[in-house]
């Protein structure tokens, strides 16, 4: 269903936890704007599933407690760039190998539909701070940080979550 956009879409898929850095002050936050920008602006010709979108506003607001106000007003300047990045298809048939995949795998459903995406645009890349979906066959998982950065993030949000 989705291989349609492959030509669109060559560089890969931007997962949830690309954007959600994006949204705070946190030792990856320049980076991932500065890749984020790069996508938005087409530079790199990455696929930002809308569904991540809905996701990093889950995930800031309910997991790290950040207002949702602020994380909505951000999120929604992101979305009225109207950025040719943004995919917003889920066919039902992706929906169904999404969730085979998560159970599959044993990953959230939502993952299931980036590796669902990733495949079917035909390139199997996905960008992402989530190293599980590594165990995933035929994908590529390419972590778009320095593994140094990536650690004083993980010391942050553990931080962060201890003292809330």
């Amino acid at each position: 269903m989705l291989g349609e956009n492959s030509a669109y879409h060559p560089d890969g898929v931007v997962d949830v936890g690309i954007l959600v850095v994006t949204l705070f002050k946190n030792p990856l936050r320049d980076r991932a704007v500065k890749f984020l920008s790069d996508v938005l602006s087409r530079k790199k010709r990455a696929a930002i599933p809308v569904t991540a979108v809905l996701g990093a506003f889950h995930v800031t607001t309910r997991y790290l407690n950040l207002p949702a106000m602020d994380v909505m007003k951000v999120l929604i300047k992101m979305l009225e760039t109207m950025s040719p990045a943004f995919y917003p298809h889920i066919f039902l048939e992706d929906a169904i190998d999404a969730i085979k995949y998560a159970r599959d795998y044993k990953i959230k459903s939502w993952d299931g539909y980036i590796i669902k995406l990733a495949k079917s645009i035909g390139n199997n890349i996905v960008y992402t701070l989530d190293e599980e979906l590594s165990k995933v066959k035929d994908v590529v998982v390419i972590n778009p940080f320095p593994q140094d950065l990536v650690e004083k993030y993980h010391e942050y949000i553990e931080g962060k979550l201890r003292r809330s």
